[in-house]
């Protein structure tokens, strides 16, 4: 008699830790990448606002040497030649000047050799207007030959001369510091590049790496369906031999599942703890900056005030969200797998019935969201299990009433027919729709079609697939954009022993 012998894959363990081992490694990555670039980002940040910032003081500095030439050209004007025109300039112009000051002290409060400038400026504008308005009340008084004798001797002229000289000083500090401050934004886009290239490169590689593992274990399980179908055509006293190994496949891959989803939520777990341990510490910080700020303001820096109060916290609720998506997607994995081991027990369903009862659990849901789900009936009976088919229907009741499109109430009908010896459940809505490109997509586990603005993780629809397939059955998705949406699933009339364990 020929023996036949099923290989199947002895490294699963193996293969799980250098799995885990590859994914923590990308987490890890891709934790420290977003922690840096949003470093980056903030720091980025800054660096724009302080060249906006210098771009407004260069502006100020600007008006104001217009508006001081532009005065002094209108009350030379005046002067010399009494006409009225340049009387109402000077008015408009030199009214402008002391606002123009206060602006240009407040943008440059922060720069105390601005400041020192403006309070040299301003003794000498306050001596200038004075003559300004003294030679303007002469010539408004007829008295045009006493306002130019006067204008010929007076101070205005070095006045004029050492405002010019402090606003070109200023206006040269200002290019200074912008040159300066252009170089470190221009440095910080470099790092950010950098960092986002090197983040990009590990996780590559951590991709490659992975996949390759992957590659060889579903090489290894390539030979063992290849041994399964030598055993098919072997002796007839090795068929129990076969159900039981195929059976121990099954249950290998469902345990692969859950020892890579369990062995994610080791490192996710330390993550979070720590994270929490960060939070916890990022309080006493902030109270000791606060404090230092209160009774020692000259030993703290910018920086330390910046990371106490604000990039701290923000890096800390990052890594939080972060840690809760992992999370998810774990418990995810986690139910499918579950599922997958759960026994199937088919009855004999009234799936009109049964979604009465689906629609009565979730009234409120659809109430909510202005919609209103109907059975059209009759509908085939089917011989199938209970739970599954409750949680498929469930789903895609539920979705239906998620994704309606904006200004239409939403119209869900469910309805059904057989076709030979099988059960067609559709169910029908007048929603947003799919685009039929992502058709397929949206069966994919972690995968999701259209705008991302309600809540989930792309999961209940590759929930909903999983579950068909193990009903023996199918489903598939008939959409446009805009015009709603057509599940349909495919399920055998009458569901058997024979038709799970096949």
């Amino acid at each position: 008699m020929v023996s036949v012998r099923l290989k199947l894959p002895s490294s699963e363990g193996r293969v799980a830790r250098w799995l885990v081992a590859f994914m923590t490694l990308g987490f890890i990555a891709l934790v420290a990448a977003a922690i840096a670039i949003g470093w980056i980002t903030i720091r980025n940040r800054t660096y724009t606002a302080e060249i906006l910032h210098t771009q407004d003081v260069r502006q100020a500095i600007a008006r104001l040497q217009i508006q001081m030439e532009q005065s002094e050209t209108a009350r030379r004007g005046y002067v010399l030649a009494g006409k009225p025109l340049f009387a109402t300039a000077y008015a408009r112009s030199a009214g402008n000047i002391v606002p123009s000051i206060a602006t240009l002290r407040r943008l440059t409060h922060d720069n105390p050799a601005q400041i020192t400038r403006l309070d040299r400026i301003e003794p000498r504008f306050v001596q200038l207007r004075a003559l300004r308005t003294q030679s303007m009340a002469l010539v408004a008084s007829g008295q045009i030959a006493e306002a130019q004798r006067r204008f010929a001797v007076d101070a205005s002229v070095p006045l004029m001369r050492g405002i010019r000289y402090r606003l070109q000083a200023m206006a040269a500090d200002e290019v200074r510091l912008l040159a300066i401050r252009t170089q470190r934004q221009q440095r910080s886009s470099a790092l950010f590049l950098s960092v986002a290239g090197l983040a990009a490169a590990l996780l590559l590689v951590v991709a490659i790496l992975a996949i390759l593992v992957i590659r060889r274990y579903t090489a290894d399980l390539a030979a063992s369906r290849d041994s399964l179908r030598e055993l098919n055509e072997s002796l007839e006293d090795q068929v129990a031999t076969r159900t039981a190994d195929l059976s121990r496949a099954n249950e290998e891959i469902q345990r692969f599942a859950y020892i890579v989803s369990h062995d994610l939520r080791s490192p996710l777990v330390n993550v979070m703890g720590f994270t929490a341990e960060l939070a916890t510490a990022a309080g006493p910080l902030a109270d000791l900056v606060d404090r230092a700020e209160a009774e020692a303001p000259h030993i703290l820096t910018a920086d330390a005030r910046l990371a106490a109060r604000e990039d701290l916290p923000e890096a800390i609720g990052f890594i939080r969200t972060s840690t809760q998506k992992m999370d998810r997607l774990i418990n995810a994995i986690l139910k499918l797998s579950r599922e997958g081991r759960r026994t199937i027990a088919p009855e004999h369903i009234d799936p009109a019935q049964l979604v009465d009862t689906i629609i009565g659990s979730m009234q409120h849901v659809i109430d909510d969201r202005g919609a209103v789900v109907r059975v059209e009936r009759p509908i085939p009976a089917v011989v199938t299990d209970r739970l599954a088919l409750e949680q498929i229907l469930s789903n895609l009741i539920e979705n239906a009433t998620k994704y309606l499109k904006p200004g239409r109430p939403g119209e869900i009908v469910v309805r059904g027919h057989k076709e030979r010896n099988r059960v067609i459940l559709s169910v029908v809505d007048n929603g947003r729709g799919i685009d039929p490109r992502d058709h397929q997509r949206v069966f994919d586990l972690f995968r999701r079609s259209g705008p991302q603005d309600q809540p989930g993780e792309g999961i209940g629809l590759a929930h909903v697939r999983a579950l068909a397939y193990r009903l023996d059955g199918t489903i598939d998705v008939q959409s446009m954009l805009g015009d709603g949406a057509t599940f349909r699933l495919n399920l055998p009339s009458a569901l058997t022993i024979q038709d799970i364990t096949a």
